[in-house]
């Protein structure tokens, strides 16, 4: 099920005030383990409507006013009831079915707490860095896009066609459309992630054990240790699978989480990005995340893997046709 969570109560509240979250980082009463260390379980929340990328038309502008904070929030909320009570269309048979219609979209109706224009702190721009040759090339062949050549196999469709990585379960873990939950448990020696988009574990050892750099063990999410400095959980992971091709990253990334218990209903995470292959400097990105009492909910992606049946069949049946086509 995509986009299980319903928006009603999403709207009420947003209707019932928009204020934008205090300031991440402002608190010190953050909860603890039994064993000392700053717990971090539960389940967050990582909805927003602040985009990744600073829009080019701010220019330098790093923060909103609290006045322009409240009006994208209320723009996002009139948006969402517009498009729920939007008609439903009757599609053609063989026509282009769309997208998924606002009822199963869960994108949030609030910018972050800090009220930045972009979810990227560093470079100060708020921007992604240039993307190397290589970068841009690994990128275009991970979208798995065959509207110039049929797929001739399910290797042929991105990695998110085949549900094997979902656009916001990450590493790192990235706001999207629907879904954007994490679960956290944690262990004296080790912390797992799951995401609530395609249900991604992540185990990641605390106990000081070495990293694995055999490409032979590359993992999808990358090998991953993480210890403490101070009240912060420092998570650093390498060795992705060359397969993977997030953003069109290499094998050669690495990737620093930062995770850190700002009081009983915020954890702030920050993730820097080095991969020199990539992209011409590294960049970080600053994601506030909500406790939500809510349990996870089901992410099915095509179950039974029916669409994945429909695309090849599709795919067949139109080189059937241009053959037929080419043999008049």
């Amino acid at each position: 099920m995509r986009g299980g969570r319903s928006i009603t109560a999403v709207l009420m509240v947003a209707l019932a005030g928009l204020v934008a979250l205090p300031s991440a980082g402002l608190a010190q009463d953050a909860p603890k383990t039994a064993w000392g260390t700053p717990d971090l379980q539960g389940v967050w929340d990582f909805r927003t409507i602040t985009p990744l990328q600073r829009p080019e038309d701010l220019g330098d502008k790093a923060f909103l006013t609290e006045e322009e904070a409240v009006e994208r929030e209320q723009a996002a909320v009139e948006r969402d009831i517009r498009l729920w009570n939007q008609e439903a269309r009757r599609t053609e048979a063989g026509g282009n079915v769309g997208g998924y219609n606002n009822f199963w979209m869960d994108r949030g109706t609030r910018v972050v707490g800090t009220r930045r224009t972009s979810l990227i702190i560093d470079p100060p721009n708020g921007r992604m860095p240039e993307s190397t040759e290589a970068g841009r090339a690994r990128a275009a062949a991970g979208r798995g896009s065959f509207s110039d050549q049929l797929p001739a196999s399910y290797t042929d469709l991105s990695n998110a066609d085949r549900c094997l990585m979902g656009f916001n379960a990450g590493p790192p873990i990235t706001p999207g459309g629907y879904n954007q939950n994490v679960q956290i448990f944690q262990t004296p020696d080790h912390l797992v992630l799951m995401t609530e988009m395609v249900h991604t574990v992540r185990s990641i050892p605390l106990d000081g054990r070495p990293e694995i750099d055999d490409e032979r063990l590359a993992q999808w999410s990358g090998n991953s240790r993480g210890h403490w400095e101070g009240d912060t959980l420092v998570v650093e992971t390498t060795n992705f699978d060359t397969d993977r091709n997030w953003r069109g990253s290499s094998t050669g990334m690495r990737l620093v989480e930062r995770f850190t218990r700002v009081d009983e209903t915020t954890l702030e995470y920050e993730y820097t990005v080095d991969d020199p292959g990539t992209w011409t400097e590294p960049w970080t990105v600053n994601l506030p995340m909500t406790r939500n009492e809510l349990p996870m909910f089901e992410y099915a992606c095509h179950e039974g893997n029916y669409s994945m049946d429909a695309m090849l069949g599709g795919a067949r049946a139109d080189e059937r046709a241009a053959a037929e086509e080419g043999g008049q």
